[in-house]
């Protein structure tokens, strides 16, 4: 099982985000980040065997969660403590229409853009393709999520 330290990976490469620091799913995906911005975050992953599913393809759940992780880094500012968000954006629901199968080794693209948002809600869509040694990618699955702004349990006012 693959355990990197993922908030150490993307400190050293000039990407941050403070809902990595704690993100044991994350370590455990082992995802790269490649581009945050507001409303947008690019990750990859390399699917592993421990991902796969009694057909030897990736599970769906793992897929779900890999894209799952983008949606909640664009969903959520990158410049500011967890500790000091008043609100954090958390998925209200979301759906995932799988295309293609992705095959062990291949690398998967997860990238998430905000489409629109109104008062505490948002939509998301996340598109996850797939790539191996030989070059090209395919849609894997399309993935749009629903957020909700909701108060912030471990918030600590700057009263």
């Amino acid at each position: 099982m693959a355990d990197i330290d993922v908030a150490a990976h993307v400190q050293e490469h000039g990407l941050d985000h403070p809902i990595l620091e704690h993100d044991a799913a994350g370590r455990w995906l082992g995802f790269t980040v490649e581009h945050l911005a507001p409303g947008e975050a690019t990750i990859t992953m390399v699917l592993r065997p421990e991902m796969l599913n009694g057909f030897s393809i990736a599970h769906g759940g793992m897929v779900f969660a890999f894209a799952d992780t983008a949606f909640a880094l664009a969903c959520n500012p990158a410049d500011t403590s967890v500790a000091e968000m008043e609100l954090i954006t958390v998925a209200s629901g979301a759906d995932i229409t799988f295309i293609s199968s992705a095959l062990p080794g291949e690398t998967l693209r997860a990238v998430a853009n905000h489409r629109a948002s109104a008062g505490r809600s948002g939509v998301y869509d996340v598109e996850i393709t797939a790539s191996g040694p030989g070059g090209g990618s395919r849609v894997v699955a399309e993935f749009r999520g629903r957020s909700r702004a909701v108060p912030n349990p471990a918030f600590r006012s700057r009263s």
